[in-house]
């Protein structure tokens, strides 16, 4: 079974300040998430390992932008956080 087999996908944008490295300016930047919700039951055809891991599995969000434009001076920068995955 694959893990998308598990859970519903859906994007979100969620607001954070970052500031720039380059020109120092903070500013707040709309980062995109994959939030990813267990599902009701196991899918179909799931043996019993795959049942095991379904019951362990809980909802979490992985953060699909690794890099930002800055809006005054435009240059690219690495998110500053080491967190991309977030359990809920």
């Amino acid at each position: 079974m694959n893990e998308q087999d598990f859970f519903n996908e859906k994007q979100e944008l969620k607001k954070a300040t970052f500031s720039c490295p380059h020109c120092r300016e903070r500013t707040e930047y709309e980062v995109r998430w994959l939030r990813r919700t267990k599902k009701q039951q196991a899918p179909r055809g799931a043996n019993e390992q795959d049942r095991a891991r379904f019951q362990k599995s809980r909802d979490y969000m992985v953060r699909i932008d690794d890099m930002l434009a800055c809006k005054s001076c435009r240059r690219r920068f690495d998110i500053p956080s080491s967190q991309s995955v977030v359990f809920i």
